[in-house]
């Protein structure tokens, strides 16, 4: 069932979070409908401008309505995640989203009201949920690169006229988190004093965290025992961090750097421990059985696992 994120973030706010999980392929989608079905969570599936560019819009669309239809009892929202103003109002032409982004936060505050705004003017009038960001989260993710010097966290002295001005429907907030697999390098964590204060001018209004995956170190080890070479002194969020996150208004926790490591994991260690074998479809099987179960331990991490029978839907 395709709905809404507002209606996952009114009946989870202060209680759970819902995982945002960006995807590229085939098997990333099924392995997420797989285990939202299975664990009855709610949960997003997120597209991104990049992800367009690899597999067209109108596949990745119509890979996720096949899937909504092999897993029926999946309860899910469409995003389309750090668009600019083409992206969004491509995705809000399409009638195939339910929550678009818009990302201006590179901008000054003034530009960035402007041009959230005018994406939320379009969006609201076909009822697509918008959400918007503001602060600079560092890092890396597919096409955005963001040197950690520029990293700028969001100031609680404007969530509220931001909002206000905007009429944006969550926001998107820099309190210590980062994109890509080379995170908190000063070891900072999340800001909690930031995000509180957040939801002091901001009560019951939904709150997002970008870069919220984990980082394994485990996974890592194994990319680099397997032939990789990764930084191994990377590191992302603490469950503990986000499990504490939930009661100051964090209502989505977006993923994507733990699904390509996880991916990376799989293919590596099928291509060292089995070289003479070539056939995709095994270590294809492989990634979607490992995607589910990790899916499955972030839907518990969440306290999103069972919620879909509370929602009254």
């Amino acid at each position: 069932m395709h709905l809404s994120p507002k209606i996952f973030f009114e009946h989870c706010y202060g209680k759970y979070a819902i995982a945002a999980v960006n995807v590229f392929t085939m098997e990333q989608v099924l392995g997420l409908f797989s285990a939202g079905a299975r664990a009855k969570a709610p949960f997003i599936v997120q597209i991104t401008p990049a992800a367009r560019n690899y597999a067209h819009p109108a596949m990745l669309i119509a890979m996720i309505n096949a899937a909504s239809k092999i897993y029926p009892k999946a309860v899910y929202a469409v995003h389309m995640d750090h668009g600019n103003e083409e992206h969004a109002f491509d995705a809000i032409r399409s009638n195939d989203y339910t929550s678009i982004m818009i990302d201006a936060s590179h901008d000054s505050f003034k530009d960035n009201v402007k041009r959230t705004k005018a994406v939320v003017e379009e969006a609201h009038k076909k009822n697509i949920f918008v959400e918007a960001e503001l602060g600079v989260l560092s890092g890396v993710e597919d096409d955005l690169s963001i040197d950690e010097k520029y990293a700028k966290y969001t100031q609680p002295s404007e969530v509220q006229e931001f909002v206000e001005l905007t009429e944006c429907d969550s926001l998107a907030v820099a309190v210590g988190t980062s994109h890509g697999a080379y995170k908190f390098s000063g070891g900072s964590g999340i800001q909690f004093k930031i995000l509180e204060e957040i939801q002091r001018r901001l009560p019951k209004f939904p709150i997002v965290l970008h870069g919220g995956s984990a980082v394994n170190l485990e996974e890592i080890a194994r990319i680099n025992r397997a032939g990789g070479s990764l930084n191994e002194g990377a590191s992302g969020v603490s469950p503990k961090e986000i499990v504490k996150s939930i009661a100051y208004g964090v209502c989505k926790i977006n993923i994507a750097t733990d699904t390509r490591l996880l991916w990376t994991r799989v293919h590596r260690e099928f291509f060292k421990d089995t070289p003479q074998l070539f056939d995709p479809v095994i270590p294809g099987k492989t990634y979607m059985a490992e995607y589910e179960k990790f899916m499955l331990e972030k839907f518990d991490l969440l306290g999103a696992t069972g919620k879909v029978s509370d929602m009254n839907i």
